[in-house]
Formats: C-alpha cells, structure tokens, sequence
C-alpha cells in the first residue's frame, strides 16, 4: 500500500457543498445523502475503490422507499447556553438510577459482544477481533464493549437485572464514586450516573425510554429532524487543531452550546448512529494528532497533543461533572470498509484511553465511536492523513437534562 499524501484543504462554508471537488461538505449528515444520491462514479455514495456499493434507500413491498424530510424551519440564532438548548424538551422527574429494586446476578449480561440481543432485521456480517460490524437500515455500524474502560481499576463491579429486560450495572472505585449504568434490552445505555460519597447523583445521560417503544429497528431519530443548516461560519462550527493558537481556544470553542435546539433527550447510542443528531454538536478536529497507516497506535509525543483539549475538558468537568464527549474515529478509503471501521473504532477509544490515563479525564464522560470511511474529510481514495483523524463533540445537551446537574 502506498505511504501519506499530502491532504488537500476543506473550505466549505455555510454548510453547503464546497466550490473545491477535493474536500467534502461539512455536514456529516449531508455526506449520508450525497452516498445514497450518487452512483457507480468514485464520488461518494457510489461504489468505492473495493468494489462496495452504497447505501440505497429502504425497501418496502419491493419497491424503493425514500422518507420525506421535514422542511427546513427557521429556529431562530443559535442558543446562547445548553439551557436555552432544551428549551423545547419538557422538564420531567427522573427517578434516581439505584430507585428500582434489581436482582443481583453473577456475571455481566452479553460479556460477548457477538452474542448480544439486537432488534430485527440487524444483521451481524463480520467480526473482526472484540468488535462486531452490523447492518441495519441500510447502514454499516462498527459496535465495541466500552465495559473495560469503565470497570479498569474498580473496587468493585456487580451487575443487576431489572424490569422490562433491562440490566444494571455498578461500578465502585476506590475513591467511593460508584458510575451506575442502566441498559435497555438491546444494551443501549438509557441512563448513566456518577454517584459521589456524599450522595450526590450527577446525570450522565438520560433517555426517556417512551421513545425507544417504537424504535425496535433502530430508526435513525434524525429523520423526525429537518435538514441540518447553518447559520455561523465554518470555523465557530467546526476547531481545527492545526489552526489553535492557544491551549484556551479548545475551552473557549467546546464550552459553546449546540447550533441548533435540541427537540428531545436522545441516548448516547441513538447519537452514535445519527449522523444528523451528530451534527448539532460543535467538532473539534484532532487534525494534529497522527496515526500511522493502518494503525491505531498513539506514540507518547502524540498523547501530548491532546495536553491542550484535555486540560478544556477538565475544566468543563470543574463546572459540570456530568459533562459528556463523544470521540470520533475515522480513515482514510484505502483498504476494506469493515476493516476501516474497526480500525476507526480502535482509534477512538485509543485517544479516550490516553485522556484517561494521561489526562485524569474519567472514562464515564468518555464515549467512543468509530466510522470508517464514511465521512471522509478530504474526498479521495487515495491514502490521506487528513481523514485518518480523530474529532470530539461535546454532547451534553444532546443526552442529558442539564437543569439536574446545575
């Protein structure tokens, strides 16, 4: 396989398509529809250069079938604070995590992951060490079990299992902090919570599990969304790390509410696997941070490139300790789609690791997920450093109430 190239530059703006061919819209979400919309040309959404061919639109009764997207609306500028950011989510009582009563069991549910209960119609097609690829609604998803960062170092972990095929589990580290984690039958976290010594309940995450009842194939909650637009330039939307000048700028970029209101509390994996519900949060492009071809490796002089963002997630976490960060992994298109996938996953967790250990940033507020070659940076299938890259959002108002942690 051939070495790095140099990447060529993005300079799209407003969230539309970019004048230069080479770079790709901003949008993640605007990438899912250029995939389905193309055809056999080398763009993307076409067949790639191992032969894949995009997604296609649903199927129903024989018959292709594209879901209507709601019409733009105008919601006005862009919230000043992850207050005003759930301003359209009704307030709730939500009912402490260790509430209901469970029962204990032995070991941890789905300890492997090839194994788990998954909706109809989730077809596992490859597994590639400790990570399963799946595919549903057309769509190919990388899924790993974050159960070792979470559990590493602990006193104690124990597991219990509650009503409506739900599980809970309950990690006791030494310092007396217990992270309580509830899953629903699929294993999608519904609620997550940090627990201090003194009683204290810090909500994590939090989904309202009424709009899961529905959601037995995993539909992609961005669809009840409209198109995603954008009404700040490029760069309040999207930090590259290459253009920070100071350690402060990643604080003063990450602790910048969503661009849009969010309409409802989703879980950490609808997020995951919504490209559009992604797409609220602001992005920080770790576009400094360099990974070998093929590997997920961080040397030591690398981790030290992440010094800047974890000092700015440190001092989110001062203010509100129920801060949440999505890590995402991404490749270059060279080398098989499943492949890259996982490849991409190791590469997330690979930096949430090193904020860990290196860092002191707790692996709860971490959640890793990795994509491929599905949104590429630099549109080229050609080995590329730019789209072997790590980005992080801050997902905060997406999942969790923030009126209960303030």
């Amino acid at each position: 396989m051939t070495g790095e190239q140099p990447a060529q530059g993005e300079n799209a703006a407003q969230g539309e398509a970019p004048a230069d061919k080479n770079a790709a819209p901003i949008f993640d979400s605007q990438k899912d529809v250029l995939r389905k919309r193309k055809g056999k040309n080398g763009q993307p959404g076409g067949e790639n250069a191992n032969g894949e061919q995009a997604t296609q639109p649903a199927q129903q009764n024989g018959e292709q079938v594209q879901a209507p997207k709601p019409a733009p609306v105008d919601q006005g500028p862009p919230p000043t604070d992850d207050k005003s950011a759930q301003q359209a989510i009704q307030p709730e009582k939500i009912a402490p995590v260790t509430e209901e009563k469970g029962t204990r069991v032995e070991r941890a549910p789905d300890e492997n992951i090839r194994d788990r209960r998954r909706p109809k119609g989730v077809d596992v097609v490859r597994e590639l060490g400790d990570r399963v690829i799946l595919q549903f609604n057309n769509q190919t998803f990388v899924q790993s079990n974050d159960a070792p960062r979470m559990t590493r170092g602990a006193r104690n972990v124990y597991y219990e299992d509650l009503s409506g095929d739900r599980t809970r589990e309950i990690v006791e580290r030494d310092n007396g902090i217990q992270i309580v984690t509830i899953r629903n039958s699929y294993g999608d976290v519904i609620q997550r919570s940090r627990i201090t010594p003194d009683g204290r309940e810090y909500v994590l995450s939090y989904v309202d599990e009424r709009d899961y009842q529905d959601d037995s194939d995993w539909r992609d909650p961005g669809d009840d969304l409209p198109p995603m637009r954008l009404t700040i330039p490029r760069r309040e939307y999207i930090l590259d790390s290459e253009d920070v000048e100071s350690p402060d700028d990643y604080y003063t970029f990450l602790e910048q509410p969503p661009v849009e209101k969010v309409q409802r509390l989703y879980s950490i994996d609808e997020v995951k696997r919504s490209a559009r519900v992604r797409d609220i949060a602001r992005r920080v492009d770790l576009d400094t941070l360099n990974f070998e071809f093929g590997s997920a490796s961080i040397s030591d002089t690398e981790v030290q490139k992440l010094e800047g963002v974890a000092s700015a997630m440190d001092k989110l976490l001062k203010k509100n300790p129920a801060e949440t960060f999505l890590i995402e992994g991404h490749t270059d298109a060279v080398g098989t789609p499943e492949a890259n996938l996982a490849l991409s996953d190791r590469r997330a967790e690979a930096v949430a690791e090193a904020l860990t250990n290196a860092f002191g940033i707790p692996p709860e507020n971490l959640t890793t997920q990795g994509y491929g070659e599905q949104y590429l940076k630099v549109n080229t299938t050609a080995p590329n450093r730019e789209n072997r890259r790590v980005a992080i959002r801050r997902i905060t108002s997406l999942v969790a109430p923030v009126a209960s942690n303030n």
